[in-house]
């Protein structure tokens, strides 16, 4: 028997080391290209998605941008909503910001979900980042982070009409609608947060810190990577009470 065989079909030890190396390797691979990552344990199976850099869209941006590219993130969004492997999603940010469409897309798959859902905003969680950030079930955002809120911007060529300025204003309701909708703050304070002016030297709107955002109701708790993964682990407890609550009651209901 060659050297080979022994290794691969001789030893079942040897032949499982080499197939935990090799899942290793693959995971690796997952967390260098697509920033994710899934977390076994007893509690629950939680999958770790990062959004980090620059949220790019339609445009591809200069390969020295850091980029979070929206065709990726939507595949695994769906994945983990119908994996029956993974019981929730930890969305990990720490982005500039982007593309709106794309980044409005990904936060309305992320509300969309049935599956338990924190965020955690480290560093910073800027423009677009914010809706991301209000879109999962829970929110947490660390002491030192930051969040730039300020009005959308268009590249390219603007043409001087009222129907541009018309444009600009409807895209920035889908903005304050969804962040409304998904979080404490009301529509009027997150629309006065991103046009006010004299806070930002070169722009208009509001840069809020940690405890600022969750005064405002923008976040739900200042935090780190311990409260988020134990508010996650609540959620997941109790969304598998209410799975077994509707199992029991729908056998009752056939008895």
């Amino acid at each position: 028997m060659s050297e080979e065989n022994k290794v691969t079909y001789g030893n079942a030890a040897v032949a499982e080391e080499i197939n935990c190396q090799k899942e290793n390797k693959a995971g690796i691979e997952e967390i260098k290209e697509l920033g994710k990552s899934v977390v076994s344990n007893p509690k629950g199976n939680i999958h770790c998605l990062t959004i980090i850099g620059q949220i790019e869209g339609h445009i591809i941006l200069p390969p020295q941008n850091k980029t979070t590219k929206y065709e990726h993130v939507i595949p695994q969004l769906v994945a983990i909503e119908e994996s029956a492997d993974i019981d929730a999603l930890m969305l990990i940010l720490n982005t500039v910001g982007g593309d709106v469409e794309a980044g409005l897309a990904i936060a309305e798959m992320v509300a969309s979900m049935s599956k338990p859902s924190v965020s955690l905003v480290l560093g910073g969680g800027h423009s677009i980042g914010v809706p991301m950030a209000v879109a999962t079930g829970y929110s947490f955002i660390a002491p030192s982070a930051t969040m730039t809120i300020h009005p959308i911007r268009l590249n390219g060529i603007i043409i001087g009409v009222p129907q541009t300025y018309e444009y600009f204003d409807r895209m920035q309701e889908r903005v304050v609608q969804f962040v409304s909708k998904n979080s404490k703050i009301s529509r009027e304070d997150f629309r006065n947060l991103m046009l006010k002016t004299g806070e930002l030297a070169s722009d208009v709107g509001t840069i809020l810190f940690g405890e600022e955002a969750v005064k405002h109701g923008l976040i739900d708790e200042t935090g780190g990577l311990s409260q988020a993964l134990k508010k996650l682990y609540e959620m997941i407890e109790l969304a598998r009470k209410n799975t077994n609550q509707i199992s029991q009651d729908i056998l009752e209901g056939l008895q």
